[in-house]
């Protein structure tokens, strides 16, 4: 499966909100939509799952014009959207009777997804009687009763506690596992970073960076190492102004040239005590404050 947004214009009013947005996810891979708030992140997805049309452009799916009656999406919002007086069985059956599942298909789904996240218990429970994190796995569900060919999870980890975070990851594994688009919307790069094969970096509504993440990080120069070592010291009087510590305490060490690299780590394995040398690479943080850094 390939999900694609071609050349996606969109205006209100006077004010242009996506400038010619080019976008390609596939299945059985997360692909992390990034930007800053106001940068079009959110009409790109509502566009995508058709709940206003662009002034121009189209959505594809393999290839061909989208057909929303036989692609299914699930959605996670960043705001939540349930009712909080009302069972959450009852509406959870109701969603997913929204997506065209019949009754008792459903209900089946539902218990299935409580069982899995562990809130069975809470079935016939008020939305406003659990816990921010317990609020988030009910509002998953939604997203993903109906077994969606698309998931798109806008800020999935806010309010989730490490243990629940971790089952949260092993369920978007599993989508990806089954062959699912996933789209990533988040501000929390480390999750973007872990998941995430390919990524777009939205700004001022326009792609200003997309493409596979090992790919752009491989493509900034390799000019820097990074050490660690439990004699920093040392190698910071020894390397003097090419040395500079960064904030989890490894070294960094600025080469001449990225031909030296192999030079520089033959000299500290064997002159110092060194526990790590790798070349630095940016974090995914790193490449989006570069980009998104600045509004056009």
């Amino acid at each position: 499966m390939i999900l694609e947004l071609k050349n996606i214009e969109k205006s209100f009013g006077e004010k242009q909100v996506l400038r010619d947005v080019s976008l390609k996810a596939e299945g059985g891979k997360a692909f992390g939509l990034l930007g800053r708030n106001g940068a079009g992140k959110t009409t790109s997805i509502r566009i995508l799952m058709n709940v206003f049309p662009a002034n121009s452009g189209e959505v594809l799916f393999d290839g061909k014009p989208i057909n929303y009656n036989k692609v299914q999406i699930g959605y996670l919002p960043e705001e939540r959207g349930l009712y909080p007086k009302k069972p959450i069985v009852d509406q959870l059956v109701y969603f997913a009777e929204l997506k065209g599942m019949r009754h008792n298909d459903a209900v089946k789904a539902v218990d299935d997804w409580l069982e899995r996240l562990g809130m069975i218990e809470y079935r016939n429970k008020r939305l406003d009687t659990l816990s921010k994190g317990n609020q988030q796995k009910i509002q998953l569900i939604t997203a993903l009763a109906h077994d969606p060919h698309i998931v798109i999870l806008d800020e999935p980890f806010s309010g989730l506690d490490p243990v629940n975070a971790m089952l949260l990851k092993d369920v978007v594994k599993e989508q990806i596992a089954k062959g699912k688009i996933v789209l990533f919307s988040s501000h929390q790069m480390a999750y973007i970073e872990e998941f995430c094969d390919s990524i777009a970096i939205i700004n001022a509504g326009k792609v200003v960076l997309q493409g596979d993440l090992r790919d752009i990080k491989r493509n900034y120069v390799r000019d820097r190492l990074v050490v660690s070592t439990e004699m920093p010291e040392k190698i910071k009087a020894d390397f003097g102004n090419a040395c500079s510590e960064a904030e989890n305490g490894s070294l960094v060490i600025q080469l001449a040239s990225a031909a030296d690299k192999q030079r520089v780590m033959k000299r500290l394995v064997e002159e110092y005590d060194i526990d790590e040398v790798k070349v630095f690479e940016p974090s995914l943080n790193d490449i989006f404050v570069e980009y998104a850094g600045n509004r056009e």
